[in-house]
């Protein structure tokens, strides 16, 4: 693949991986819809969009997934969800991005990898971002939140790690959308009593699932041809930014100094891993 595509390719996927963020917040702040209603639709529209995608290119053949995979997946969209209830965006976007890396850094460790001095140095100063950012005063998130995004990141990196070695990933991810959309059903039948629905927040779920995950997952499968490992994972660190700059354009959230600070040391750290990694390698 020519640069000129895989370059364009990235910034459209980054964008729509941060839009996640912004669109979930959009939705659950300024609109009627709640949580479970959210990621119902969400997991529902990225099934029919990854499912149309996958059987435009191949037919349903080309689907695949587990469901342990699906679980985790269901497990992500819920956690994310609820965590927007309260969360700014920007913050949101580095807590999950953070326990998404720091899970797979640590997955490393434990199945054998060794660290070297400046792997360690990374690991720990993103850990402590990520402790530092949770650190209780007048700026902290709020913590039940914090704690939810922290584990939708967990749950994600087990997805991700899940995925590792996949020779059909996104026939793979349309399969866990279609197992994941029914349990995103079952949530929400689940809250039926507390469930808000609301034309604005619909919308904004089915462009967080059809458009912002759906099409951007196959984007971005579609731009992996073009870049290297150490590339595409360095590459994310720019998602959290994105989503911090859309959470100020559109829903006027604050850029803090606890914020600045913590994200220097997460994706500083996390950086730091990535490329030592690279040159170990």
């Amino acid at each position: 693949m020519r640069r000129a595509t895989v370059f364009p390719l990235t910034l459209v996927t980054l964008t729509a991986f941060a839009a996640n963020s912004i669109l979930c917040r959009l939705a659950l702040k300024q609109t009627g819809i709640d949580a479970a209603s959210f990621t119902a639709v969400r997991l529902a529209s990225g099934a029919f969009a990854l499912w149309l995608i996958v059987s435009l290119r191949g037919g349903a053949r080309g689907m695949e997934g587990s469901w342990p995979s699906a679980l985790a997946l269901f497990a992500y969209a819920a956690a994310f969800s609820f965590a927007y209830v309260t969360l700014p965006a920007g913050t949101g976007a580095l807590l999950l991005f953070g326990a998404v890396q720091a899970t797979m850094i640590l997955a490393g460790l434990r199945g054998g990898e060794r660290f070297g001095a400046r792997q360690s140095i990374g690991l720990a100063l993103a850990l402590g971002g990520l402790g530092y950012l949770m650190l209780p005063g007048l700026s902290a998130p709020p913590l039940g939140g914090s704690v939810l995004m922290l584990v939708a990141g967990i749950a994600w990196g087990v997805y991700s790690l899940r995925g590792r070695g996949i020779t059909n990933p996104l026939g793979a991810t349309a399969g866990n959308f279609l197992r994941a959309a029914p349990l995103g059903l079952a949530l929400a039948l689940a809250a039926l009593p507390w469930l808000r629905l609301d034309w604005a927040g619909l919308g904004y779920a089915v462009l967080s699932g059809a458009l912002a995950s759906g099409a951007g997952y196959a984007i971005w499968y579609a731009a992996l041809r073009g870049l290297t490992a150490t590339s595409a994972a360095t590459v994310q660190l720019s998602v959290p930014v994105i989503a911090a700059m859309g959470g100020v354009l559109f829903l006027n959230e604050p850029i803090t100094p606890r914020l600045v600070f913590a994200s220097t040391a997460i994706l500083g750290g996390i950086a730091l891993v990535v490329l030592s990694r690279r040159r170990a390698a």
